[in-house]
């Protein structure tokens, strides 16, 4: 049976008040991970951090983040959404609390990887209460893109706050800010959002989730570190996991969840959009500072242009969804990001490319957050209420897994050319050619199939699910 989904984007009033709420936590978390990046000098040079160890506070972040987001997301499905989400929460603040007063490396880490874990628990949890409170179809599609923009808004924000507020009150600030807006969420979320969980009360898969956390915190371990015995570990620990789920009676990860062409490849999309578009973040950051000498100041306010087209993307990608499709939305969203990133080929080493510079990342930006929503559209279509959490928890371990090795990838590209320059020129080329060959295979891959009914063969559309 095809169940028709609700064409109508009018919301109650208690559903603004949900959106509000949600989106908030999800913004903060934004912004919390993007204040921290400015701050990442003078945290160092608070707690005793040498240069060469201050990706440890972004490695203490990432690594908890990518290894539990999956395992969570399928939690907060069995044992209620609202709950794994207070609690994360409430875990946010706590290890935010202990930042900010942290006077060692030690205490500092800890509670980084703290708030890599809260996050971990969190954001799974507030994604699935919005796709669960949001009908599938056109409401959903412009919800998850009010989030796409608060997300990259949240980024451009947390830039120009974090620079406020390290330089007029003090770097522990990148973590405080955090406590009093985690206080409100937790006394007003009882009050708005109702309990969500799967119905049928099922155990949980130890097995499975033993061996895929312990699978991608070595596998992230590994591409952050460049630990070739990490790296092959984490392969074969989810190689297990695989094999686990196809012998367990109630998988964490069900392979009929994780072979549905709109969850396979919603998700394969979104590991490119994301590694593909943090690389060229990194990428300019390098160019402008290393190549032009810009200040971070005015480095922050070129990228921060970017993130004025992310707003714009976020409030139509919803939209153009509805009528357009997510196939033909999320293709065309990476094909804007491609072919505008392309030119950025041709910088060079005199300020005057600035002209070249700002209107291709300000398009190019429109169409990577115009894919990222369309993923998550995408990644949680077609999907029962029961499984949201896990559907989300595995959209949300995309992104971390992708953040984590875009950069590095393309970081060691730089490193193989004698000069900057030419060695962003040379990333920017296998940052083109991922996202190109990207575009030909999710066009493929998402491409309406036909199903057997009642003996007859009957297309099927992207946008209706099959219950």
């Amino acid at each position: 049976m095809t169940t028709k989904t609700d064409t109508s984007t009018r919301f109650t009033a208690q559903q603004r008040w949900i959106l509000l709420l949600l989106l908030g936590a999800q913004f903060m978390m934004s912004v919390d991970f993007s204040i921290l990046n400015v701050a990442l000098p003078q945290v160092g040079a608070g707690v005793g951090l040498g240069l060469s160890d201050l990706p440890w506070i972004v490695t203490a972040y990432a690594l908890p983040t990518a290894g539990f987001s999956l395992l969570f997301g399928r939690i907060a499905d069995l044992f209620g959404r609202r709950r794994l989400f207070l609690a994360g929460i409430a875990l946010l603040a706590v290890s935010s609390l202990v930042g900010g007063l942290a006077s060692d490396p030690g205490l500092l880490l800890a509670a980084r990887a703290v708030q890599g874990f809260s996050t971990a628990i969190a954001t799974p949890a507030a994604l699935s209460l919005l796709t669960t409170t949001f009908e599938e179809g056109p409401q959903r599609a412009r919800v998850l893109g009010y989030n796409g923009a608060l997300l990259s808004a949240g980024f451009t924000v947390g830039a120009l706050v974090g620079g406020f507020l390290v330089g007029a009150l003090s770097w522990r600030w990148a973590f405080l800010i955090n406590v009093p807006v985690a206080l409100l969420i937790l006394a007003v979320t009882p009050f708005l959002v109702k309990e969500s969980r799967t119905p049928a009360r099922v155990r949980l898969d130890l097995p499975g989730a033993v061996t895929v956390t312990a699978g991608l915190l070595a596998f992230a371990f590994g591409v952050t570190n460049r630990s070739v015995y990490a790296l092959v570990g984490g392969l074969l620990l989810l190689g297990v996991f695989w094999l686990v789920e196809l012998r367990a009676r109630n998988p964490l990860a069900s392979v009929r969840i994780l072979s549905r062409p709109t969850v396979k490849w919603g998700n394969i999309a979104g590991l490119v959009v994301f590694s593909m578009e943090s690389a060229l973040i990194f990428l300019m950051t390098l160019y402008l500072q290393k190549v032009l000498h810009f200040t971070p100041l005015v480095t922050g306010l070129v990228l921060g242009v970017p993130g004025l087209a992310s707003i714009a993307a976020g409030l139509t990608a919803g939209p153009m969804i509805s009528r357009y499709g997510q196939r033909a939305v999320l293709t065309g969203g990476l094909l804007v990001q491609t072919v505008f990133n392309a030119p950025l080929i041709l910088l060079g080493a005199d300020r005057a490319s600035l002209w070249l510079l700002i209107p291709m990342l300000f398009i190019g930006f429109y169409g990577h957050i115009t894919a990222i929503v369309s993923f998550m559209v995408t990644a949680t279509s077609g999907l029962p209420n029961s499984e949201q959490g896990l559907a989300t928890g595995l959209a949300t371990l995309t992104q971390q897994v992708a953040i984590t090795i875009g950069i590095p990838i393309l970081g060691a590209v730089v490193a193989t050319q004698t000069g900057v320059l030419a060695g962003v020129h040379m990333a920017l080329v296998v940052n083109v050619a991922v996202t190109s060959v990207g575009v030909v295979l999710i066009w493929s891959g998402l491409r309406p199939r036909a199903v057997e009914k009642d003996g007859e063969t009957e297309p099927v559309s992207e946008l209706s699910s099959r219950v």
